[in-house]
């Protein structure tokens, strides 16, 4: 499992970095494709439960989440294609479909959870949807974009990282038993170790002030990871250890995602508060 590990970051890890710093349609198609990935996986968790999360509505709703705000348009066509700002309206048309099907559903295949149905869809919208929009505005930002997205990613990745190779070597006390096992205090703290020296090394390389790039790495170390607990409270519900075979030794995608995810949130609006 580690080697796999180290295989997959020595040799993906460059390809993830040149495409965040390249930016538009290549860095969209290829976040896309990691997220929609961890949506489907996500709905398949989702029916173990009896919780109905269907595809047809899942995708679109997240897609108008990514493709209609102004800056994420810029990137992508070089203009704002829609002017009128519809990411609000279109996220309460989607929750409207989500709520009308469960109501479908429990008023014609009464043996379903309809009521978890309904909360399922809407936490899949606005997991994947309107949070995971922010990996394509964090890039869109002006000024520093690729840098901000490596530094918040990078980070992201190698606290991930750290917590695994101190839980694995001198981790002794669990962190949470019941949701995760593996994961120990000792991983958890390597793991912010890791990352705020991540983000403050990048900062120096980008030639950012270093206090502020503490700051960011320790938010994105300390809060992130409950992302990952997260889908493991689901996951440890269904009864599977891994949400897909994405990558050999590393899980699904909703399993590389579900940390990233919250460290790009977090990033995007630290930038915006603070710069």
């Amino acid at each position: 499992m580690f080697w796999r590990r180290v295989l997959v970051f020595f040799t993906l890890g460059p390809l993830a970095l040149l495409i965040i710093y390249w930016g538009g349609w290549i860095y969209f198609i290829a976040f896309s494709i990691l997220l929609i990935l961890a949506a489907i996986e996500f709905s398949q968790l989702s029916r173990k439960l009896s919780w109905q999360v269907p595809l047809l509505i899942l995708i679109p709703s997240i897609l108008a989440q990514w493709l209609l705000p102004g800056d994420v348009q810029q990137m992508l066509f070089g203009d704002i294609v829609i002017s009128q700002n519809l990411v609000m309206p279109a996220l309460v048309i989607s929750l409207i479909i989500v709520m009308c099907y469960a109501l479908w559903l429990y008023e014609r295949r009464p043996e379903e959870n309809a009521p978890g149905s309904w909360m399922a869809g809407i936490g899949g919208i606005i997991l994947f949807g309107w949070l995971g929009s922010h990996f394509f505005r964090l890039r869109a930002l002006d000024e520093a974009a690729w840098q901000w997205a490596i530094m918040a990613l990078v980070g992201t990745w190698i606290a991930d990282t750290g917590a695994y190779v101190f839980g694995k070597t001198i981790g002794r006390h669990k962190l949470s038993p019941r949701l995760s096992p593996n994961k120990t205090i000792e991983g958890y703290l390597g793991g912010i170790l890791f990352g705020v020296a991540t983000t403050v090394l990048l900062a120096v390389i980008f030639e950012f002030d270093i206090i502020w790039a503490l700051f960011l790495g320790l938010l994105i170390s300390v809060i992130a990871p409950a992302g990952d607990l997260a889908v493991s409270m689901l996951k440890r519900t269904v009864g599977v250890k891994d949400s897909g075979k994405f990558l050999p030794g590393n899980g699904g995608a909703l399993d590389r995602s579900d940390s990233l995810i919250w460290g790009v949130v977090i990033a995007f609006y630290y930038i915006v508060l603070t710069t």
